[in-house]
C-alpha cells in the first residue's frame, strides 16, 4: 500500500447545522436590535468554495484597496464575511424588500428572459 493511499480512503465528514437551526423564524426586532456580526480574524472551523469571475475578483480587489487607502487595511475574507453579514441582516429584516432577494428576482428573470423561445422558426 502507498504512503499517501490510506488517506484517499477515508471519507471526509463535514459538520452541517442542523434544520432547526436553518430554519429559525427571524423577527424584525430581533433582527434591528441583535443585527448580524461578522466573524473577525479568528480561525475560522466552516469552508466554502466560491468561485469569481476574473471581473469579480479585480473588483473585490479594487475595493481592498481602496478600503486600504482610507486607512482600513482587511483580508478579501474579511470583506466577503462582512458582505455576507450586510446582506443576511438585510434579509433578516424583511425578505421580500431586501436587496438580496430583489437582485435574485432580477437574475431569474434576467435569465428566463434569455432562455425564452424567439418565435420565428
Amino acid at each position: 500500500m502507498a504512503a499517501g493511499s490510506a488517506r484517499l480512503s477515508r471519507g471526509r465528514r463535514v459538520s452541517l447545522p442542523g434544520v432547526h437551526e436553518l430554519l429559525r423564524p427571524a423577527t424584525r426586532d430581533q433582527a434591528a436590535h441583535d443585527g448580524r456580526q461578522a466573524s473577525g480574524r479568528e480561525t475560522h472551523s466552516q469552508k466554502i468554495t466560491v468561485y469569481l469571475s476574473a471581473e469579480e475578483l479585480l473588483d473585490l480587489e479594487r475595493a481592498r484597496v481602496t478600503l486600504r487607502a482610507r486607512g482600513l487595511s482587511v483580508d478579501r475574507g474579511r470583506m466577503v464575511r462582512e458582505a455576507i453579514a450586510v446582506l443576511l441582516a438585510d434579509l433578516d429584516a424583511g425578505v421580500e424588500s431586501s436587496r438580496l432577494a430583489r437582485r435574485l428576482r432580477e437574475s431569474a428573470a434576467h435569465s428566463a428572459a434569455e432562455q425564452a423561445p424567439t418565435g420565428t422558426p
